[in-house]
């Protein structure tokens, strides 16, 4: 095992597990130091090219405990590494590792390549826990934004639907309106179902739920929301479009909880 601990010029010292979270930030003279850190505590070392921070359950063998009580995080859970200029991280666990976006990294696969600034990886555990390493790798002194604590909020990109889009949509994607693990969209005939109770007389179809919806995504595909096409995800779709699409209206308050008061009062 890499032992960087000592005080030379890798820049190398442990972070108390007291240490504030890095998701506020971190600054080293060097550009390209890694911090990470656990509920434990943490380490940060500078950059060079094969130094390692390595990080799992059993504290005397890893420089960052993580998950020490949780029998199912790896003892050796995953390394971060300094090669060609920036750091990577790779698993050696039985777990993936949750990182960015969604992106699951498992064993053995090529590493990932950290950006600078702030990630956060996660490790699931026992009955449903998941434990979190933040990563920090410094950039150029000044390349931090500066404070904008009195400018005004950026609204998000909401996307203007009519009625009847809106009222699908809601149907369409109740389960995520309301928080339900897994959610999945209904199906079209599921939906037109629930919107011909809701107004009888409205001529609700499977096809006339399709045509809205695809509509809805076909415009916000060309405002550039991606993975709303078959073409970027390939077959077999099955339920990814809709997913994707309910799931970009969400993030974009385009569709929020409280709009599921618009099925009581259709």
């Amino acid at each position: 095992m890499t032992e960087p601990m000592s005080h030379d010029s890798t820049g190398a010292r442990r972070l108390p597990a007291t240490h504030g979270s890095l998701a506020r930030g971190a600054s080293a003279p060097l550009p390209g130091t890694v911090f990470a850190l656990a509920l434990t505590g943490g380490m940060t070392l500078g950059p060079g090219e094969g130094r390692e921070v390595l990080f799992g359950r059993n504290r005397p063998e890893v420089h960052v405990c993580l998950g020490e009580d949780d029998p199912q995080v790896s003892r050796h859970q995953g390394t971060l590494t300094h090669r060609n200029g920036r750091w990577w991280v790779s698993n050696s666990g039985r777990l993936p590792i949750r990182c960015a976006g969604g992106r699951l990294l498992f064993r053995d696969e090529e590493p990932l390549p950290l950006d600078t600034g702030y990630t956060p990886l996660f490790v699931g555990g026992s009955r449903g826990r998941e434990h979190l390493l933040e990563v920090f790798v410094t950039g150029p002194e000044g390349d931090r934004p500066p404070p904008r604590h009195e400018d005004v909020t950026r609204p998000p990109r909401v996307w203007a639907l009519t009625e009847q889009e809106k009222l699908a949509l809601v149907v369409l994607g109740r389960r995520y309106l309301l928080h339900e693990p897994r959610p999945q969209p209904l199906t079209w005939r599921q939906t037109a179902a629930e919107l011909a109770d809701a107004q009888p007389h409205a001529g609700w179809t499977d096809k006339r739920v399709e045509h809205l919806v695809n509509g809805v995504r076909t415009r916000l595909s060309r405002d550039g929301v991606p993975w709303l096409t078959r073409e970027e995800l390939g077959e077999p779709v099955g339920n990814a479009l809709n997913d994707h699409l309910i799931r970009a209206l969400l993030a974009s308050t385009t569709l929020v909880p409280m709009d599921l008061a618009l099925i009581d009062a259709a």
